[in-house]
């Protein structure tokens, strides 16, 4: 190891002890007091130890104290982060007061009504004259009406009423808010916050004016807003691995920093005044941009080199980042599972390790510039894909030649964006002039992802989960000993990457295109609409059929079902019920929902008249399918209910190993009655209501934490489905996605070591770091 890395195992071991002990902080204490007399054990073994084993034992002293104090960190913080008075208040509304900390967040292609998300801290709880003082991070959850509050900005304070919603440990927020009403805007943002809140507002009004897809990518490219970009074209920067360019991190303080010294040199400012400036436009930079994970990982490095150049003595590269690591976890443990923390830090390792000896190594083949052009987007990407297989498996196919063409534009765009920002208050004819100036490089970056989004085969498949990334970094740590090790062994090396490569492939096409014969539950592709398989024992019930019979029947077929032993039809929606007659004479038994009208009661005696038998669905109606009991939780025979998607029957399964839910179109209102019923308890299983619409309580899905939610939607609906509202909540507790308009039909199976999923097809690429 060279000296550059003696800080490497110190912030790697700090990092995977914060990363474990954020979940289990009781055990935080413990672990500090035992890595503390560890350290004082190995540095008196280091002391008398000669040379390379004594500087070996110091290297592992320095780990123990980062471990150390990472313990530290996590035990003090704990118990402020969850105070129990608090969490005894969960599930009870009460008066809260929240500072935002955040954008707010909205899906502006919702079926239903969209909701805004805005991170945010907690500073007081009221139930019943109780007040409880606080300072612990939150996500709120808030109706579009209640906009005028909710998108004042970072610094600003609201007030109203609303519940509390615990989340797991190592959550990087302590509670989920959600909202009743109205917010009131308690006060506004002041001082510097109101005034880059201005500065945003200024830039993103300024861009909506341009044409196209180079306006609305701007303001992320820039200040790092992308509030305003569509889902579309945030599926194509993220299948095309460009998204990383609307996270601000490492490039664009290189810019700021770049700005001031090079401006201060030629107006013969002293060096000494230069470094300070450019710390001060560091800061105001990030709090424009607001403190998001890669931001602060990229702001640290580059106050840490500027601290370096005023004593004189510049550090490298490899040591800053890991000092700057070790500062970040020690400020914030729960930075430790950011998955945007960690795909900064990676890409930037990447960059400082693999990018010169891969140059070196194209170099002998290709042009030096041309070398370095490539090995500098593919070193970035090597280094994030273990994290990346994580989020989402597969390979992405274009994602260096898409970074070679993009890449060139973005510091143009985020120059020329960030004076426009900086000038439009001041000099608005100038700003303005900038702000059309950007939208070139700008509308060049989304037409690249663009047109690599919608190439053929943009993503090889790869194993899933823990053991697809463990290979990963496999062969990318078998690549890095070549290159930096034993370049005569780069033949050997080559090899043995070729076999991980080939296993990984090999592995992944497996999963993406088996079809397990031994599938328990199953969502059929059938287009924008509902059609959903449980089987057990032999016995098959289905839950909803879509509207499209040719795709139903084909399924049907390919999964070998002649009949159905249960036909559940949710509600009378077209997407739900217009293929349910295919079915005439292959239904046992009939769920119907609440019937809207005469086609409902037609297509009922129809299907009667096939032989099946009709069972009137209400909450607490049970029955079994093979091994498995079902039970129907909504709607409830008193319930007042309408015919429609709020009266959808929901009904759970459980038995075989696996617990699943089937929501139908229930809206918001009708997941919050569902909810008041107390009969929703966690599942593995989650078929996600009305096709991922933004019309989601989010309470419900923090009560199920699925392991899995089924999206069952039409590639390139006119609805926006699934929504960036939904995909966000289920990601936030912790429900992995799985959608056919993506992967086509999902079959589903509980496994020794958990779910096991296979699709028809494979998944897209996955959001990209930064660097």
């Amino acid at each position: 190891m060279t000296a550059d890395a003696r800080l490497a195992p110190a912030a790697a071991a700090a990092w995977v002890a914060a990363a474990l002990l954020i979940g289990a902080p009781e055990f935080a204490w413990p672990v500090a007091a035992c890595t503390g007399l560890l350290t004082v054990i190995v540095l008196l073994l280091a002391g008398r130890s000669p040379g390379r084993l004594g500087r070996a034992l110091a290297g592992v002293a320095l780990a123990t104290v980062g471990v150390g104090v990472l313990a530290v960190a996590v035990a003090a913080a704990a118990p402020v982060r969850s105070p129990a008075e608090l969490t005894a208040f969960a599930g009870h509304p009460g008066a809260l007061e929240v500072e935002l900390q955040g954008i707010a967040h909205s899906s502006s292609l919702a079926a239903g009504p969209p909701r805004l998300l805005v991170p945010g801290t907690l500073r007081s709880f009221d139930r019943s004259g109780t007040r409880v003082s606080s300072s612990v991070p939150v996500l709120v959850f808030g109706d579009i009406a209640s906009g005028g509050a909710l998108t004042a900005g970072p610094g600003a304070r609201i007030s109203g009423r609303g519940t509390l919603q615990p989340t797991e440990p190592g959550d990087d927020v302590a509670y989920l808010v959600f909202l009743r009403g109205n917010p009131t805007l308690v006060a506004p943002p002041s001082g510097i916050l109101a005034a880059t809140a201005a500065l945003r507002s200024g830039l993103s009004a300024a861009a909506s004016t341009l044409p196209g897809d180079g306006g609305v990518l701007l303001p992320g490219l820039s200040i790092g807003d992308d509030s305003g970009v569509g889902e579309d074209l945030n599926d194509a920067m993220r299948s095309s691995s460009l998204s990383h360019l609307t996270a601000v991190s490492g490039a664009n303080c290189v810019v700021v920093v770049a700005v001031v010294m090079l401006g201060g040199a030629a107006a013969g400012v002293p060096r000494g005044a230069r470094i300070v400036l450019a710390g001060a436009a560091l800061l105001a930079f990030t709090v424009l941009v607001t403190p998001q994970p890669s931001v602060l990982r990229a702001t640290t490095m580059a106050l840490l080199v500027l601290v370096a150049l005023a004593r004189g003595r510049p550090g490298g590269g490899l040591p800053t980042l890991c000092l700057a690591v070790l500062v970040l976890l020690a400020f914030d443990p729960w930075l430790s599972r950011s998955y945007g923390f960690a795909l900064s830090a990676l890409a930037t390792a990447g960059l400082l390790v693999l990018a010169r000896p891969l140059a070196e190594l194209l170099a002998a083949w290709l042009p030096r510039q041309v070398a370095a052009a490539i090995a500098v987007p593919t070193a970035a990407q090597l280094a994030c894909q273990p994290v990346l297989l994580l989020l989402n498996p597969g390979v992405p196919v274009y994602a260096v030649p898409a970074n070679l063409l993009a890449e060139p534009a973005a510091p143009v765009a985020t120059l020329l964006g960030l004076a426009a920002c900086l000038l439009l208050p001041v000099l608005p004819p100038l700003g303005a002039a900038l702000v059309w100036l950007a939208w070139a490089p700008s509308a060049w970056i989304a037409a690249v992802a663009r047109f690599f989004a919608e190439l053929p085969a943009g993503r090889l498949p790869w194993l899933e989960g823990g053991i697809g990334a463990v290979l990963f970094a496999a062969l990318v740590g078998t690549a890095a000993i070549a290159l930096l090790v034993d370049r005569r062994g780069l033949l050997a090396s080559t090899v043995a990457v070729l076999l991980v490569v080939t296993g990984g492939l090999a592995g992944g096409a497996v999963i993406a295109r088996a079809r397990s014969p031994d599938w328990q539950l199953a969502s059929c592709d059938v287009g924008q609409g509902d059609a959903s398989l449980v089987r057990s024992d032999g016995q098959v019930a289905l839950i909803d059929t879509g509207d499209d019979e040719e795709a139903l029947l084909r399924c049907l077929d390919r999964l070998s079902i002649g009949r159905v032993d249960l036909l559940v039809l949710t509600h009378f929606d077209r997407d739900h019920v217009g293929a349910a007659l295919a079915l005439r004479g292959r239904a046992d038994r009939l769920l119907p929902g609440l019937s809207d009208g005469p086609d409902a009661d037609r297509l009922v005696t129809g299907l009667a008249a096939g032989g099946a038998q009709v069972i009137d669905a209400r909450a607490g109606d049970t029955g079994t399918l093979g091994r498995l009991s079902w039970t129907v939780l909504w709607p409830r025979r008193d319930a007042r209910v309408e015919p429609g998607n709020d009266a959808s029957v929901v009904l759970r399964f459980e038995g075989d190993g696996i617990r699943s839910l089937y929501l139908g179109d229930l809206g918001e209102d009708g997941q919050r009655r569902l909810l008041a019923t107390g009969s929703v308890g966690p599942v593995d299983v989650v078929k996600v209501a009305h096709h991922g619409s933004a019309d989601q309580r989010a309470a419900l899905y923090e009560r199920l934490r699925a392991r899995l939610g089924l999206i069952s939607v039409g590639a390139g609906n006119d609805y926006g489905h699934p929504t960036e509202e939904a995909l966000r909540l289920l990601a936030f507790v912790g429900t992995r996605v799985a959608r056919t308009d993506l992967q086509g039909t999902l079959l589903v199976a509980a496994g020794p070591a958990g779910l096991l999923v296979w699709s028809e097809r494979a998944p897209p690429a996955a959001v990209g770091g930064g660097n």
